[in-house]
């Protein structure tokens, strides 16, 4: 069998290695798993922007018709990661500050930063700045379901709280409580500002 790239029918090009069934499976010498571990990460983290995933979980290794299963999955070598090998991946994430668990206090689950926060950041800001909502309060809900869609349409609320808060540090946003819902949920809006106020 050649080891070629391969189109998945959402228009990603899985790259050549993604042929090779030992790349589906943790290596037993430690520098070959750091490799595979680097390999997989790229491919996680390129294909999560391509569709714009956001989460990553231990059951999409085991479930088959999700989201990953283009990525976690080869059937044309019947091979798929197991569990084990994505939690190895997911650990090596956090460890290296491209994911962090969420929730929190738990290792199902990771929120992955196929964009660091500073870089959602300066997103946000752009967005903010472009659409004309500088020194205007936007809930949350605003940004991540404007009515035009933005490269921040479906942020989670996780990631939007820690991007705001990169914000909030140089001077560019201040989160504004708006009052509680009828349900008594606070919430909670944000004010952006051009410069260091």
């Amino acid at each position: 069998m050649s080891f070629t790239t391969h189109t998945t029918r959402s228009g990603f090009l899985l790259p050549s290695i993604h042929s090779v069934p030992p790349f589906f499976t943790e290596q037993p010498n430690p520098t070959t798993q750091s490799q595979n571990i680097s390999q997989w990460t790229r491919l996680i983290l390129a294909y999560a922007r391509h569709r714009r995933l956001f989460v990553l979980r231990l059951e999409d290794a085991e479930t088959s018709g999700g989201d990953w299963d283009e990525v976690l999955r080869n059937e044309r070598i019947n091979r798929r990661v197991l569990p084990s090998h994505l939690s190895a991946i997911m650990e090596s994430m956090i460890t290296n500050g491209q994911a962090v668990y969420e929730p929190p206090k738990q290792t199902r689950a990771v929120l992955l930063y196929w964009r660091l926060p500073e870089e959602w950041a300066e997103v946000l800001h752009s967005w903010a700045t472009d659409t004309a909502n500088l020194n205007t309060i936007l809930t949350f809900y605003e940004i991540t379901d404007p009515p035009v869609p933005s490269p921040l349409s479906d942020i989670p609320i996780t990631l939007l709280r820690r991007v705001i808060a990169v914000l909030a540090k140089t001077g560019r946003a201040q989160v504004i409580s708006t009052g509680r819902t009828g349900s008594g949920e606070e919430n909670e809006g944000v004010r952006f500002f051009s410069g260091g106020k």
